[in-house]
């Protein structure tokens, strides 16, 4: 929500909704406050390492315009670090990379990834695993989602598991800039620190 050190320091959240079901290309913007009497509004992430970068935010779902059109994750979505899922699982980042998205339809686009590491296991400590994807600037704070299964989709829930929230590339400090590719290995912390932000 904010970055002393590059002095990113906004007061508001400005986020876009559909407010027309027969008509993706019809939205609105909404503005979410960060402070109230001075004071933050959000509850942030925290690992042994200190703050991440997930933070939850309340809604006020009164001020939400008439009518709005979503669809919202809650807790039966998450996949807990305890729950098996096999290394190389497809997954999916929806995200905007490099702020590039459907300006039509106002609508992100999606990379395939594949779990790059031991689910459940906090890799080197971290509360993070990693997907291996190609990912780039503007998609932290994306979902890693994987397609639920066919007794979830039969219920008429939404159709996807919510893995983890991406994070950032991660590298090698001593890769050779010239003589080595980049991993192309990604972060993402596990949803269940949704679950930690958001309990009353």
């Amino acid at each position: 929500m904010k970055d002393e050190a590059s002095r990113h320091l906004p007061d508001r959240l400005e986020i876009e909704l559909h407010n027309d079901p027969e008509n993706m290309a019809v939205s609105t913007g909404f503005s979410i406050p960060l402070y109230r009497g001075g004071e933050p509004v959000w509850r942030q992430g925290l690992d042994s390492a200190g703050e991440i970068d997930v933070a939850a935010i309340e809604i006020d779902r009164s001020a939400l315009p008439e009518p709005t059109v979503y669809h919202a994750f809650n807790p039966a979505h998450l996949m807990n670090a305890l729950e098996h899922i096999e290394i190389g699982a497809s997954l999916l980042i929806v995200g905007f990379p490099l702020g590039f998205h459907d300006t039509l339809h106002h609508m992100p686009v999606v990379r395939r990834a594949v779990l790059a590491s031991s689910f459940g296991l906090r890799f080197q400590g971290q509360g993070y695993f990693l997907t291996d994807a190609r990912t780039h600037r503007g998609m932290s704070g994306a979902p890693v989602v994987m397609r639920a299964s066919e007794s979830a989709l039969t219920q008429g829930a939404l159709p996807w598991r919510l893995l983890g929230v991406h994070s950032s590339t991660l590298d090698v400090g001593t890769r050779d800039l010239i003589l080595d590719e980049a991993l192309g290995l990604n972060c993402a912390w596990y949803s269940d620190i949704l679950l930690t932000l958001t309990a009353t």
